[in-house]
């Protein structure tokens, strides 16, 4: 019988399922977890269990339970102090307990980019209580970006722009995060003229990069996503210097997703993700490797001899525009008659009102053209009423 290893993850949405599927083709025994049943990747794990990822005890439960090889965090709402004590106690969590502390909270990873590392960031301000949002509002100018803490895809985050948005914006953190402890960053607004994704690997073969990932946000959550982004050879120079010092700093194999702003003459650090990337889902379909399989090959040490980009092209998510307990994904035909286009279904038991449900990928000999055949296909899809 093979004796496999053990991989459990802490999370399980449609990347954790993608994580899940290229684990088992190396022989990985996988365990998913999550909040709620039915989850994209305990659909495609061998076992699964549903728990309030924040619950310290539950968790310790549960990897104690399993005794897993790896632990992989796919989500930012997790017990991560539980995690560091499981990690000083012989488990292994990647890429490491407290990259997923630092990177659960928008403060860690910020102050750590900017305070201790020194990389370019856009200035920031923290707030705990209506009042000091405001004052810190005030201090910082308009436009400003309000995000709360810690969310997910984007969730919470908007743009304030003068002094009536001030309490909307509040609101819209407040709702939006994980946590609901009332903090939220204020950044300055970054007059950027694109932002990407550097998706970086720390390997056995040491660190390397896939080709810069472009893409769009609306309210914080991506929209669409291309590869490869034209870059300068200076700006790119500049991003692998940023990622890397980041990554290093965070250690741990794995895929990292760097997100960067990209000005005229300037690249800055935003965020960092310890674990495949949603704007990564082109890579599905543009490299020999996707931001997924590279995620398992390196934290199970495995070597990673080259990346190699096959051709460019671009994702769009379908978002749902309302609230279903019973829904299909109409369209679907439709959409694959588009050429060089792929459809993922992600299988969610229910729809809400901006959730991602699938996702059109298509390949062509431009990213321009890419990026048309994959809201071709979009548009031939939807989220309705079973």
């Amino acid at each position: 019988m093979l004796q496999s290893k053990k991989m459990l993850l802490l999370g399980s949405g449609e990347l954790g399922k993608e994580v899940i599927i290229e684990a088992q083709r190396l022989g990985v025994e996988t365990v998913a977890v999550d909040r709620y049943e039915h989850a994209p990747a305990m659909q495609v794990a061998n076992r699964s269990y549903v728990i309030d990822m924040l619950d310290e005890q539950k968790l310790r439960e549960i990897i104690e339970l399993e005794n897993p090889d790896l632990i992989v965090p796919e989500i930012e709402a997790l017990a991560t102090s539980e995690l560091l004590k499981l990690e000083e106690e012989g488990h292994r969590v990647i890429p490491t307990a407290r990259a997923a502390k630092l990177t659960m909270d928008r403060e860690g990873i910020r102050r750590l980019a900017s305070e201790k590392l020194s990389l370019p960031t856009a200035g920031y301000k923290f707030a705990d209580t209506y009042e000091e949002f405001v004052q810190a509002v005030h201090e910082m100018g308009y436009p400003c970006v309000i995000k709360p803490l810690m969310s997910s895809s984007g969730k919470g985050q908007s743009v304030c722009r003068e002094e009536k948005d001030i309490e909307k914006c509040w609101s819209i953190a407040m709702e939006g995060g994980r946590v609901q402890n009332g903090r939220v960053i204020i950044e300055e607004f970054i007059r950027f003229e694109s932002e990407i994704t550097l998706l970086t690997v720390r390997s056995v073969n040491g660190t390397s990069y896939c080709a810069p990932i472009g893409h769009v946000q609306e309210s914080g959550d991506y929209i669409e996503s291309w590869q490869p982004h034209h870059m300068t050879d200076e700006q790119l120079e500049e991003a692998k210097h940023i990622a890397r010092t980041i990554t290093d700093e965070l250690g741990g194999y794995g895929l990292f997703g760097v997100e960067l702003f990209l000005t005229e003459d300037k690249v800055y650090f935003s965020e960092v993700s310890p674990r495949p990337h949603d704007t990564g889902l082109v890579t599905l379909v543009t490299q020999n490797l996707s931001e997924f399989a590279l995620h398992v090959r390196a934290i199970l040490g495995y070597p990673i001899p080259e990346i190699v980009q096959l051709l460019p092209g671009a994702s769009r998510p379908l978002k749902a525009d309302k609230e279903l307990e019973n829904y299909q994904i109409t369209g679907v035909e439709k959409a694959l008659s588009v050429s060089n286009t792929q459809v993922r279904i992600f299988g969610k038991p229910v729809s809400k009102l901006g959730r991602r449900m699938a996702v059109a990928l298509s390949t062509a000999d431009t990213v321009e053209e890419a990026r048309i055949l994959a809201k071709q296909a979009l548009d031939g899809l939807a989220v309705e009423e079973a």
